[in-house]
C-alpha cells in the first residue's frame, strides 16, 4: 500500500519492469497485440483476448497485469483495476505471493468505489493465503479501514494492531492504528502511534491534522497549533505544484 499516503488504503508497488520494457505486453506473443496501437491503460484489450484463447497460467505473466491494474489505480479507475487484479489473481499460481498481492490490490480498488464488502471479502482471501507475509500487514491495515467503513469498528482496531505486529516499520499502520484508537478515546496511545508513522516517513496534512486534534484533546494546544501550521504548509506546497503544472 505505492502506498497514498493521503488515504488511508495502501497498495502495492508493483516490481516495476526492464529498461527495455514498452506499453502492457504480455505473453504469449500469439495473441498478435500490437503494442504501440494499443491505449496503455487499457488491459481489456489483453485480457479479454486471453479468456478467448483460454490461455494456460504458465503463460501470463501475473505482475505485468498487477502492474496494469496499478496503472489503473494511478488514473483513478478504479473499476477497471478490480477487473485487472481479479485476472492477476486468476493467472497466478494458486495461493503464491503474487495471487495474494494481486487480491489486497484488488480489495484496494473496491474500498476506493467504497464497495466495502468486496474489499473486505478480496482482504481476507489474501489473508487467507498467508497471515505473514510480505503483503499481509498491507492485508490487515486495509481490512481494519475497510471494516471502520462497514461499520464493525471492533473488529477494524483488531487488525489494525495486526498489521503492526506484522510490520513495525509500516508507517500506513501505525497510522490506522491511532485513528481507531482515537476513536475509541484512547488519545494518548493515538498520539504514540501517529508519531511513529512519522517517524517512519509518513508526513502528510491527513496524519498531522490528526496528531494535532489529538494534542488538543489532551489539553497541549501550543503543540497542537505548531502542528497546524506545518500541515497548512503542506497543504499549501502541494497546492502551488498543483498550480505550476497547470
Amino acid at each position: 500500500m505505492t502506498d497514498d499516503e493521503d488515504t488511508p488504503h495502501a497498495f502495492s508497488e508493483g516490481q516495476g519492469v526492464d529498461d527495455d520494457y514498452e506499453e502492457f505486453t504480455l505473453d504469449p506473443t500469439e495473441l498478435g497485440v500490437d503494442p504501440t496501437q494499443v491505449d496503455p491503460v487499457d488491459s481489456r484489450v489483453v485480457t479479454d483476448m486471453l479468456d478467448e484463447h483460454n490461455v494456460s497460467a504458465d503463460q501470463v505473466d501475473v505482475q505485468e497485469l498487477i502492474e496494469v491494474g496499478l496503472s489503473y489505480m494511478e488514473i483513478n479507475r478504479f473499476e477497471e483495476a478490480t477487473a485487472a487484479f481479479e485476472r492477476a489473481a486468476r493467472f497466478a499460481e494458486e495461493d503464491s505471493l503474487d495471487a495474494q498481492e494481486a487480491w489486497v490490490n484488488k480489495g484496494v480498488a473496491h474500498g476506493q468505489l467504497e464497495e466495502f464488502d468486496e474489499a473486505i471479502g478480496a482482504y481476507q482471501e489474501a489473508l487467507r493465503i498467508d497471515e505473514e507475509s510480505e503483503h499481509a500487514a498491507s492485508a490487515e491495515t486495509n481490512l481494519a479501514y475497510a471494516l471502520w467503513e462497514f461499520g464493525r469498528t471492533e473488529e477494524a482496531l483488531e487488525h489494525a494492531e495486526r498489521a503492526v505486529e506484522i510490520d513495525p516499520r509500516f508507517p500506513q499502520a501505525w497510522y490506522n492504528r491511532g485513528f481507531f484508537l482515537s476513536e475509541r478515546g484512547l488519545t494518548e496511545d493515538a498520539l504514540n502511534a501517529y508519531d511513529n508513522a512519522i517517524r517512519l516517513g509518513m508526513r502528510n496534512a491527513e496524519i498531522l491534522e490528526e496528531k494535532a486534534r489529538a494534542l488538543e484533546e489532551l489539553g497541549r494546544h501550543d503543540e497542537a497549533e505548531e502542528v497546524i501550521e506545518q500541515a497548512e504548509e503542506i497543504r499549501a506546497d502541494a497546492e502551488a505544484e498543483l498550480t505550476e503544472e497547470f
